[in-house]
Parts: C-alpha cells; sequence; structure tokens
C-alpha cells in the first residue's frame, strides 16, 4: 500500500501510460517521410480537417473517427504518424497496444476508459496506438473460451471509439503489420473510416527516401542515387536507412572524409547477402565446388531471357551460406508471369547441375535451392492455376490458426488422387528444370570451367566482370569499384625507407579496401 497514490502505486494500475507529445521535442515532419505519397495524402487531410473542420462540414462532411496504417514492417507507419503529431498543432497523445495488458484482470479495459478521458478533456486531438494487434485481435479465439483479458479491453476500446456517447474531435490513428488478425468489428466504418496502405516503396519512393537519409552524409561525386534506387528493389524504408548507415561506417572505416559509391555497394551486399566471413577456413576441394555451383547459377542468370540480371557472384562465405549469387530485376515486379517464374526454378537448379556434370557428385550447398524451387513449383500447381494438367484450380489447403478465432482442422478439399497428381506435376517441374539447367551449362561447359577458374582466383565477380569474360576478354589486374575506393583514400604519411612500402601505411589502407 506504500505511496498508493504515486505515479507507479496500487491504485494507478488502471491509468493509461499514454506520453502526451510536447512542443519543445524534436519534430518530424512530412518533408522527412518519402515514399509514401498516398498515405501522406490521406493524413494531409485528417491534419486540415483538425486545423480548419468549417471547410468540410459546410459540406456535410464529418470527421473520421480513425485511421488505421497497414503495411509490412520498417516501411514508416511509425515515423508517419510522428509527422502527422509534428504538423498537427492539436495535442498528440501515443501509447503503445502492449501497454493495455497487464497481469491483473480489467486492468486493460480501466486504461482506455483512461485514455479517452484524457484526450476528450484536450479534444481536438489524435491519439496513436502502435502495434495495435496487441490489443486488437479477433474474439473467440482459443480453445478455452472467451473470458479474456484482451478481449475486454478491445470491447471497451471499440465502444470508446463509436458506442452510445459519441467522441468529437478525436481522432485515432493506429498501426500494425497483421491486419488479418484484426477483429472485423474494429475495422468498420465508424470506427477506423480508413485504412491506408503503407507499402515498400517504389523506384521513385526508394529514390526520395536515399535523398533524405543522404541529407547529412557527406557524398562523394561518384554517387548516384538514381542507380542505388534502381539496384534496391522491394526493400523498405528501414533497409534503406541501414543501408546508409553502413556506408558511412564503411567509408569512416576507411578513413575517408567522403561516402562513395564503393561504400554503398558495399553496404548494399552486407544487408543483401550478408556479412562477410573471412576468417572461416574452407578447403581447396569445398571452394572449387562452391565456385562451379555458384557460377552454375550465374551463366544460367546470363544465358536465360527471363530471369532478373545477375548482380554478383561471390564465393566468400556470406551470413550462413559458403557462396552466394545475387539477382536484382531491372523493375519492380507486381506479379509474375509463368515464364519469369520457370527460368528462376532452371537458375535455382543450376548449381546442383554444375556439380552433376563436373565432379560427378552432390553437395548440401543446393538445399536451400532445392526449397525454394520446391515452394515455388507447388505454388505454380496449387495456387497460381500454371499446370496444364490440373488446370487453373486452387488446391492449396487453408492454414488457419485456432488461436486467431479460426477453425482448428485444416480440412483438404480435394481427393487423394488429385494429390498423387498435384505431386506427380511437382516433380514434373522440377525435373524439367533440372534437366534443362544440366542441357544449358553442356553446351556452354568451356565458359563454366573459364569463368569459375576466375571465381577461384578473384573470389568476387560483378556483373561488368562476367560480361567482360563471356564475350571472351581477359579482366584487368584490379577491379574499376576496387581502383576508385584506392583513389579516395585518404594518406597522410609516404615512409621514406622504399623496402617499407607494403608493410607501412599505404599497404594497410590498400589490405583493407581490396575485395
Amino acid at each position: 500500500m506504500q505511496g498508493g497514490g504515486g505515479p507507479k502505486g496500487l491504485f494507478s494500475f488502471g491509468k493509461a501510460r499514454v506520453k502526451l507529445m510536447n512542443e519543445s521535442a524534436t519534430k518530424v515532419t512530412f518533408d522527412d517521410v518519402a515514399g509514401a505519397d498516398e498515405a501522406k495524402y490521406e493524413l494531409q487531410e485528417v491534419i486540415e480537417f483538425l486545423k480548419d473542420p468549417g471547410k468540410f462540414r459546410k459540406l456535410g462532411g464529418k470527421i473520421p473517427k480513425g485511421v488505421l496504417l497497414l503495411g509490412p514492417p520498417g516501411t514508416g507507419k511509425t515515423l508517419m504518424a510522428r509527422a502527422v503529431a509534428g504538423e498537427a498543432e492539436v495535442p498528440f497523445f501515443s501509447i503503445s497496444g502492449a501497454d493495455f495488458v497487464e497481469m491483473f484482470v480489467g486492468v486493460g479495459a480501466s486504461r482506455v476508459r483512461d485514455l479517452f478521458e484524457q484526450a476528450k478533456k484536450n479534444s481536438p486531438c489524435i491519439v496513436f496506438i502502435d502495434e495495435i494487434d496487441a490489443v486488437g485481435r479477433k474474439r473467440g479465439a482459443g480453445m478455452g473460451g472467451g473470458n479474456d483479458e484482451r478481449e475486454q479491453t478491445l470491447n471497451q476500446l471499440l465502444v470508446e471509439m463509436d458506442g452510445f456517447e459519441q467522441n468529437g474531435g478525436v481522432i485515432i490513428i493506429a498501426a500494425t503489420n497483421r491486419p488479418d488478425v484484426l477483429d472485423p468489428a474494429l475495422l468498420r466504418p465508424g470506427r477506423f473510416d480508413r485504412q491506408v496502405v503503407v507499402d515498400r516503396p517504389d523506384v521513385k519512393g526508394r529514390e526520395g527516401i536515399f535523398k533524405v537519409h543522404t541529407a547529412k552524409v557527406p557524398l562523394g561525386d561518384d554517387v548516384n542515387l538514381v542507380i542505388l534506387s534502381k539496384g534496391t528493389p522491394g526493400l523498405s524504408g528501414a533497409d534503406i536507412a541501414n543501408i546508409v548507415n553502413e556506408s558511412a561506417l564503411l567509408a569512416a572505416r576507411r578513413n575517408s572524409d567522403k561516402v562513395t559509391m564503393y561504400d554503398f555497394e558495399n553496404a548494399k551486399d552486407k544487408v543483401l547477402m550478408g556479412i562477410e566471413r573471412r576468417s572461416m577456413v574452407i578447403s581447396v576441394q569445398e571452394k572449387e565446388m562452391t565456385a562451379y555451383h555458384e557460377m552454375g547459377h550465374a551463366l544460367i542468370g546470363k544465358i536465360l531471357p527471363y530471369c532478373d540480371p545477375v548482380h554478383k557472384v561471390t564465393i566468400i562465405p556470406r551470413g550462413r551460406a559458403l557462396g552466394v549469387t545475387s539477382s536484382l530485376p531491372n523493375e519492380d515486379f507486381h506479379s509474375w508471369s509463368l515464364n519469369y517464374i520457370e527460368a528462376k526454378i532452371v537458375m535455382l537448379m543450376g548449381g546442383r547441375a554444375a556439380e552433376k556434370i563436373v565432379f560427378n557428385n552432390y553437395s548440401t550447398g543446393a538445399s536451400n535451392d532445392i526449397q525454394r524451387a520446391t515452394d515455388m513449383a507447388r505454388k505454380m500447381v496449387c495456387d497460381w492455376g500454371m499446370s496444364e494438367e490440373l488446370g487453373p484450380i486452387n488446391f492449396s489447403s487453408k492454414q488457419e490458426d485456432p488461436f486467431l478465432g479460426r477453425e482448428m482442422s485444416a480440412s483438404r478439399e480435394f481427393s487423394e488422387n488429385t494429390q498423387v497428381a498435384i505431386d506427380a506435376e511437382v516433380k514434373r517441374i522440377i525435373t524439367s528444370a533440372a534437366h534443362k539447367a544440366e542441357q544449358l551449362l553442356i553446351e556452354n561447359l568451356d565458359l563454366l570451367h573459364i569463368t569459375s577458374k576466375v571465381l577461384i582466383e578473384r573470389e568476387i565477380l560483378d556483373a561488368e566482370e562476367l560480361d567482360q569474360l563471356m564475350r571472351g576478354e581477359t579482366l584487368p589486374v584490379i577491379s574499376k569499384r576496387t581502383l576508385e575506393a584506392l583513389k579516395s583514400l585518404k594518406i597522410e604519411e609516404i615512409p621514406s625507407n622504399p623496402e617499407t612500402i607494403g608493410s607501412g601505411i599505404i599497404g594497410s589502407n590498400i589490405n583493407t579496401t581490396i575485395d
């Protein structure tokens, strides 16, 4: 009972742990948000409504009750809410969905009541609930009945948002990356009137995000943000922020005054393919097999017209892989064609095919390739209707979770004979792709040997160097990117004794730079 009335006392459990944004805090504005123009437009309208409600009310428009921000992780939903707080000249309350739920029963509902009481006193205002799926999950979930603390909290939230008593001037903004688990009553008009999708940015959006994050970074003359935005398809705003930060750290490690394109390329490889594990000891035989395996992927990626262009091949262990072949599409795809998927599966089977042709043996390195190819082939048959044998019918079994208030048993809506036909069709797609990969590599066997030997020597080949090898040209001693990086090095002193060159400052700097 000590300190019963204090902020951390026994009787303060029912109080909402809400934070009110003060004017002295560092403001984030819409200028700091790039890559989500539609979401910005929707939220700017809400802010305008709060500033000048008469403009909309004279035409019979009502203030929206709530805006739900949906989208994958890292796309900037919380940043968008912080920008609304910076732009809106009204009180802004922020709270996390997990802050409502406590070990004592009834506390969550009490906190919701307290939150709305505080909001009504300061109306018009904005309330931001981050990760609302913590409190807004479907009711009736689980197998043990419905008297659940989360359900009481959600029921109170539903009543406060649009119940018998009207909330004038309180706008709720909520963010989640799990819209599929939310209760339908929460999503109806009158509660969350608008659902704004904050998706991964397109190429123009990525360029804008690069501009925002590189605003305070000293960039080299060779840095081209357009090329960087084209070379990062599918990445979210958080991924791009990570690439910019990593490139700045790499430039600082090289004692450089500016961040160059070389740093950005290395940072991109680190984010997309994993960190280099140069200390890992690999035997000569294993290195050779890895080189042929990766070159099998790369050559098929270069030969087949529908494949994504090969960006880089490396046999330096990265992440959990012994070698990596990175492919990046030239443009953002929103749907895949049959030709593209088939070419992708052939490319995945190329590494295993190279091992079979050259060594007449297989390694465990193809396990991830086989898994991805099988998943893609099964989706072709069951989800995308791309099988001539079975036709455009959906055979995918429902993946339903009883803890989200859904069916407990996943029923299969097709016969055993159909299951056998599905398995046979998946096997046919994979085996025909493997056979095609073998044929292509046998036809280009000399090229496979030449490129693999160069890869063993150099350990890394980029797209430009691979094109040179395929044209029959010899590669220069040092790559263009490494040469540019060496030019940007800051050399403080030159040793007077010629014998010390290589062990002194110049040599040590060069060793840290060369791949």
